[in-house]
């Protein structure tokens, strides 16, 4: 005899990036499993492999998860999580002060947004007389899969990352697709450029829009209070471990 089934209730977000909206349910405890292993290992793959495996699973895999921009995806993730686990969540964290004791930090999930630095943009001019520049996109979990995180990794990952993250290059009138280019021509163009005009555009990445939280600690052992910060899934599971979650 046939099991009955269990009614799972559907919310709706908007993406940060663009005015559109998405359905999407609570994550399930098969779908739990797979989170908890990535929580446990810690590992930058293993926890965008699961990301990615939930969202789609609870996104009714009608988004392109492996092309969404990773603050899009993160901030999908964590209003997934809201629903899933409560909106209130307790996570232990190193207090900054003495870096060896920890203590207990609630977090409201729904309180966590994507923050967009006022500097930010993601159009570069290198010549105005030209009117020659390039116009980037925004990371995604495709164009990242397996490589470090942007925001430590080495100036040569960086400089990797910008040449898949090239949407166009313009002089003028004239656009020049990233997809329409090599690697090796990509690379040509880049290296030619002056040093502050790659400081810019480097600082599309530093700047770039991000899931972001700050709250404060009270170290139980000094009394001393600090500012923590968690940015990004990688803060979420890494720099903190989730006690109720």
């Amino acid at each position: 005899m046939a099991l009955p089934k269990v009614e799972t209730p559907t919310y709706e977000l908007t993406l940060p990036s663009a005015d559109q909206k998405v359905k999407y349910r609570p994550f399930l405890v098969k779908e739990e499993k797979v989170l908890l292993v990535a929580s446990e290992t810690g590992k930058q793959e293993d926890i965008y492999n699961a990301t990615r495996e939930i969202v789609n699973a609870c996104t009714f895999n009608e988004l392109d998860v492996d092309n969404l921009p990773l603050f899009d995806l993160e901030y999908i993730f964590l209003n997934i999580r809201a629903k899933s686990v409560g909106e209130k969540a307790d996570f232990r964290v190193l207090c900054p002060d003495d870096k060896k004791t920890y203590a207990k930090v609630q977090i409201d999930l729904t309180e966590v947004n994507v923050e967009v630095d006022d500097e930010h943009t993601n159009k570069v001019i290198i010549d105005k007389d030209k009117n020659l520049g390039v116009v980037l996109k925004y990371p995604s979990l495709a164009l990242l899969h397996g490589q470090e995180d942007v925001d430590t990794a080495s100036i040569e990952i960086v400089f990797n990352t910008l040449l898949k993250c090239v949407d166009h290059i313009f002089e003028g009138e004239k656009i020049y697709p990233g997809k329409d280019s090599t690697t090796s021509e990509l690379k040509e163009f880049f290296e030619q450029l002056p040093q502050e005009k790659f400081l810019e555009i480097k600082k599309f990445f530093d700047t770039m829009p991000r899931v972001r939280y700050e709250t404060e600690v009270t170290n139980p052992t000094t009394g001393v209070k600090s500012k923590v910060v968690f940015s990004g899934l990688a803060d979420f599971f890494e720099s903190a471990s989730p006690i109720t979650a």
